[in-house]
């Protein structure tokens, strides 16, 4: 599996709550619509949890701002990711996200990397 990993960081003009719910609400069923182009086999978001337990652990080990969310895109193989790309239907797509991305993503601040997991450890009977 082929990984992208997106580490998103808000436009200074939204709340924690109002860019996750552009994420989940408008953001989510555009990449789910655009999948059959992608060729993707997997999208997950990860909304950052904010209060006082998150602040916490963040206080306690010194760890700079968090990011507000990371979204993590799944391709079968290197071959697929790199199909998709010399796809007209694909390029049109990754253009439309990125259009709707720059709405409420600072795109300057929020880094992203193709990546292959290396696990260590996964308890077998318990879903992801």
């Amino acid at each position: 599996m082929l990984k992208l990993t997106f580490c998103l960081r808000r436009l200074p003009n939204f709340s924690l709550s109002e860019f996750q719910d552009y994420w989940l609400n408008k953001h989510g069923p555009l990449v789910r619509r655009l999948q059959p182009a992608l060729r993707m086999v997997r999208y997950v978001q990860a909304h950052r949890l904010d209060g006082d337990f998150a602040a916490g652990m963040q206080r306690a080990r010194k760890a700079p701002a968090p990011f507000d969310g990371i979204a993590e895109l799944w391709w079968t193989d290197e071959e697929t990711f790199r199909a998709a790309g010399r796809d007209p239907a694909a390029r049109e797509a990754g253009r439309l996200l990125l259009e709707d991305e720059a709405k409420f993503i600072d795109l300057a601040r929020s880094p992203l990397w193709l990546n292959r997991e290396q696990v260590i450890y996964a308890e077998a009977d318990r879903p992801c």
